[in-house]
């Protein structure tokens, strides 16, 4: 029950509606059973054309005696119509037995179907809470695909499997429980018959059904990686159109495919199993009972009569639907299982950058980012070893070194993508921990080398994380970024939607749009991975202007790929395995004829 403990959860926060539901339910299969309870002696009066004036029991609790006696009475008031006046009656008692039956029914689903709506969408919105808390290092172990599997596939089988199994969970054992106290009531014997037999029915099905959920998350594994394969093929078709590797990824994708189908395949015919099964092995008992039960009324047997008989056959025939529907809830149980698992490993993914909501807010930056003795290492990894860097107020500090120097993470340690796991890192003095998050960020501007636009329109775009901003703000970061011409030229303007990622923009308009948004947002602080080293030359030169007229007056950590965009730079700091190897200007770099020089004259040989 551990891995239902968030469902759980959920369902306690709908309390009223589980005991109405218990209601409805318990009151469906009362007014079920009375209309059954009326057949029996239906077939007395067609079958008993004369009949002795019935004796009064002696409890109302022998309901068939009561019922027999009660009509018995009637049809000797009514002389000769008495049987046909009886046989009207029951048939009214059945219709409105019946009409309550389906009514409360009804009810059950009516509350019901809220409460399962309502943990799906509360399980779906912590999911997306929680991928936006984790740190950025958690997805670089993790494939989009089967992220998103978990966020889709694994949800809807949840909704299926388990959350849409509360019905079956609660009503059919209910069901089954009622109809066993009434055959009881009925014949306590011919009960104890019963009672040997269908534990070892429930034996059977619950063998079957336990490698349910190894199947299931190994289907959801496999999903995940088909997921992951047309995520790359849709991000990378140019490439692999381009290299004629259309066949490479279509047999790959085939293979996962083939995979998927045939685990899926056996799981299915499982599942399937679980009703044909529960009612084969149901009829079984029947059989015994009616063989048992017969010798009991042929050898008249003062505790069970034959009206008796007829009515703990109907009764037990009645306990086989839900019995069915029990067994296949508890095999879909078991396929959901798998899937609850994989949720879990996502809301349970620790959280190693604390959001520090009551921490104290930073509302301007007035001095220095310092770095003292920082070292960073990531499972085990060292990325950064004792880092010290002062960077002032209003300064420009580089970054540069070869591929995997540790720049990038560096840079992603002051807005706290993470959080450094040696020394201290300072804003204004005081450990950037002690800060809120939010504050934190809200005090730093970045521009990716990759521009990153979502599937809006220019306006939402540039105003992202902002709210009721006016547009002439909007135009004047747009003028800023050198975007605010082409931006007009468009059909709708601002308001023109740009498709996935910006893909109805060129290179250089998507990353001017992405130096307006930091524009927009007037940061005292700006992390620039170099947004031009990907560009053409004319946008590379509009890019750089955009860039130059944001930088004024600010302070600015640039990740730096072209180094003739960073001469001008305050200080530039060349890292080399994780630590500072040199620093200084350029022209103190050059003279010293060492690690940056090497990379300028390569750059400049290119």
């Amino acid at each position: 029950m551990k891995k239902y403990a968030r469902l759980i959860k959920y369902l306690g926060e709908h309390k009223t509606r589980i005991v109405l539901y218990f209601v409805f339910s318990v009151l469906s299969i009362i007014f079920s059973l009375t209309s059954f309870s009326g057949l029996p002696v239906f077939l007395n009066i067609i079958f008993k054309k004369e009949q002795a004036q019935p004796v009064k029991p002696e409890s109302v609790f022998e309901v068939l005696k009561y019922i027999n006696y009660e009509l018995g009475q009637y049809m000797h008031q009514y002389g000769t119509k008495g049987p046909i006046m009886a046989l009207g009656l029951i048939c009214i008692l059945i219709i409105i037995s019946v009409f309550f039956k389906n009514l409360f029914y009804y009810l059950s689903f009516y509350v019901l179907s809220p409460i399962k709506m309502s943990v799906i969408t509360r399980l779906r919105s912590e999911i997306y809470t929680k991928l936006l808390q984790l740190p950025i290092g958690y997805f670089t172990d993790q494939r989009k695909g089967d992220v998103m599997s978990r966020m889709t596939n694994d949800i809807a089988e949840i909704e299926i499997s388990v959350v849409g199994t509360l019905e079956g969970l609660i009503k059919d054992p209910l069901n089954v429980l009622v109809i066993l106290v009434a055959l009881v009531w009925i014949s306590p014997s011919l009960s104890l018959f019963l009672f040997i037999f269908l534990p070892i029915t429930g034996f059977i099905i619950g063998r079957i059904s336990r490698s349910l959920k190894k199947q299931s998350s190994i289907s959801a594994t496999k999903l995940g990686e088909l997921l992951s394969v047309l995520e790359e093929t849709l991000t990378g078709l140019r490439v692999i159109k381009a290299f004629n590797a259309e066949k490479n990824l279509k047999n790959k994708f085939f293979l996962t495919n083939k995979q998927l189908f045939h685990i899926r395949n056996r799981m299915q015919q499982r599942r399937d199993l679980a009703s044909p099964l529960s009612e084969f092995l149901g009829v079984l008992v029947l059989c015994g009972i009616l063989w048992f039960g017969g010798q009991l009324v042929l050898t008249h047997n003062a505790s069970l009569e034959a009206d008796g008989f007829i009515m703990y056959i109907i009764l037990f025939s009645q306990i086989i639907q839900p019995a069915k529907s029990l067994s296949t809830s508890f095999y879909n149980m078991q396929k959901g299982s798998a899937a609850i698992s994989r949720i879990e490993e996502i809301l349970q993914a620790p959280i190693k950058v604390d959001e520090n909501e009551k921490g104290e807010q930073i509302r301007s930056f007035n001095h220095a980012i310092e770095f003292k003795n920082v070292s960073f290492s990531y499972e085990d990894k060292i990325i950064l070893k004792n880092i010290n860097l002062t960077i002032q107020k209003g300064k420009t500090i580089a970054l540069v070194g070869s591929s995997g120097a540790g720049k990038s993470t560096l840079a992603d340690l002051v807005p706290r993508f993470h959080d450094v796991t040696d020394g201290e890192l300072l804003i204004d003095g005081r450990n950037i921990k002690n800060y809120s998050l939010t504050s934190v960020r809200n005090l730093m501007g970045i521009v990716t080398q990759e521009p990153i636009l979502f599937n809006d329109t220019i306006a939402n775009n540039i105003a992202l994380g902002q709210e009721y901003v006016d547009m002439e703000k909007i135009k004047e970061a747009a003028h800023i970024a050198n975007a605010h011409n082409y931006i007009s030229q468009k059909e709708n303007g601002y308001d023109t939607n740009i498709g996935d990622r910006g893909s109805k923009l060129s290179g250089g308009e998507r990353q001017r749009l992405t130096i307006a948004r930091a524009v927009l947002k007037n940061p005292p602080i700006l992390i620039l991975d170099e947004a031009t080293s990907s560009l053409d030359t004319e946008s590379e030169r509009l890019v750089q202007d955009a860039i130059n007229n944001m930088m004024q007056n600010r302070t600015s950590i640039v990740i730096a790929h072209r180094l003739s965009t960073i001469r001008h730079a305050d200080e530039i700091i060349v890292l080399q395995k994780g630590e500072i190897a040199e620093r200084g200007t350029h022209d103190d770099l050059i003279a010293q004829n060492g690690i940056y020089k090497k990379l300028v004259d390569m750059q400049e040989v290119k």
